[in-house]
């Protein structure tokens, strides 16, 4: 497919901004291929997301932004991101030592369901080893010892890693370690996490325990960007199904790795698709 340019903004709303994006892309021989936006009437914020084919705009790709940030961004206090589609996102997938995410991750990259590349998959064990030589892809292992003395340094060789293979996000595909400052600083918004509960409910460690021992009827998973708070930052996707008093702590177990498959699929496609703005901690999520 021949290559687009996605431009994803956020300012405060006023009238003629879609006029004024719209008129600059066509002004200059470009075709727009997919334009959403949503206005936040209670903040008074405007959000878009605009994509257009590339193959006889004048501009070149490498000046476009300039030219936004130019045009508009003092004009509107405009906040903007470019992406290119012919640019494949480079994705690293850090896992501990349950499988379930990981396979479901790594069997949509290979049917070509996600278009990205996959440089490398970090862990604090060596369990999941076997699953990523049946894949081919290099797989590093940094063990933290129980008092967490070399976390620091077993966290600068990560993210040594990370920047030497280019890569632009990260997932936690139940990796369970928490991440220091300094890496969500260096990937702010690119580091996905799924959590196996329906936050703001049971965060923390357990969360199927801790929901069954509260007897509730429905249980959940959440993925979202990392942020410096525990399981507190700008949620992407959740879901839930329904159980019963008849299920017990091991029931909700098999049935939540089936929802946060499910659910982390559906961040990492819209992140790679570039369909997800931030903004006060929360996300707009585009069609």
């Amino acid at each position: 497919m021949r290559p687009t340019a996605i431009l994803l903004l956020y300012c405060p709303d006023r009238p003629g901004i879609i006029t004024e994006v719209t008129k600059f892309i066509t002004d200059n021989q470009g075709n727009i291929l997919y334009l959403d936006q949503y206005v936040d009437r209670q903040d008074g914020m405007f959000f878009m997301r605009v994509e257009w084919d590339l193959e006889s705009f004048i501009i070149p790709r490498e000046k476009i932004l300039e030219y936004v940030t130019t045009l508009y961004a003092r004009r509107y206090s405009m906040v903007c991101n470019l992406y290119f589609s012919d640019i494949r996102p480079r994705m690293a997938i850090f896992v501990s030592k349950m499988s379930h995410c990981l396979y479901d991750l790594l069997a949509r990259w290979k049917s070509g369901e996600y278009d990205v590349d996959i440089p490398c998959i970090v862990s604090n064990h060596e369990d999941l080893r076997y699953v990523a030589e049946q894949f081919n892809i290099p797989y590093y292992v940094w063990s933290i010892n129980k008092d967490h003395s070399n976390k620091a340094e077993v966290e600068q060789a990560e993210m040594d890693l990370l920047k030497k293979e280019d890569v632009t996000f990260a997932v936690l595909a139940r990796y369970m370690q928490i991440i220091s400052d300094n890496m969500i600083k260096a990937y702010p918004n690119r580091i996905i996490n799924i959590h196996h509960s329906f936050l703001p409910a049971f965060a923390g460690a357990k969360p199927y325990h801790q929901a069954w021992e509260r007897g509730v009827k429905i249980i959940g998973a959440t993925s979202h960007y990392v942020t410096a708070e525990l399981d507190a930052g700008p949620i992407i996707e959740q879901d839930v199904t329904r159980i019963t008093h008849k299920d017990t702590p091991e029931s909700l177990v098999l049935k939540g790795k089936d929802l946060e498959k499910i659910v982390l699929s559906r961040s990492v496609r819209k992140h790679i698709e570039r369909k997800i703005l931030t903004y006060n901690n929360k996300t707009i999520i585009f069609n």
